[in-house]
């Protein structure tokens, strides 16, 4: 993936996926109508930003007669992924427990998120260790 792939979402990208991510399938004009609320923006400039989305990797289409039919290329939580990772590399030097620890300390947990991050931390766990039992496997 090069770095222009990887590129986290502008906002306007990020209003543009938010809208195909809730619909699941969209054509421009439908997004064009969504994001009006938000953005008066020409046809044209949505066609050329799904394009664009399109190109990175985003986006993917099917085509319905003369029309393009767009849909997520990527899960919602590949941007979230990434604006997460930017987030921690720029507040917290790269750290992902000072990160944890300002959410503990600053906001603090129920214990029902308590509960769920710690399932979610065995989880990865052993994913990691089945990982690293393929890879030992393989050698």
């Amino acid at each position: 993936m090069s770095a222009h792939e990887s590129a986290p979402l502008t906002p306007a990208q990020r209003d543009l996926m938010e809208i195909v991510w809730a619909e699941g399938e969209v054509t421009v004009s439908e997004v064009r109508d969504l994001l009006e609320a938000k953005r008066n923006l020409a046809r044209n400039t949505v066609l050329t930003m799904m394009v664009r989305l399109e190109e990175r990797g985003w986006l993917q289409h099917r085509t319905q007669g003369r029309t393009f039919v767009y849909s997520a290329a990527r899960p919602k939580t590949v941007s979230l992924g990434m604006r997460v990772s930017q987030m921690v590399d720029r507040l917290f030097a790269g750290s992902p427990e000072d990160l944890v620890t300002a959410l503990i300390e600053y906001r603090g947990l129920t214990a029902a998120e308590t509960r769920r991050i710690r399932s979610m931390i065995e989880q990865a766990e052993a994913k990691q260790k089945q990982s690293g039992q393929r890879r030992k496997n393989q050698s």
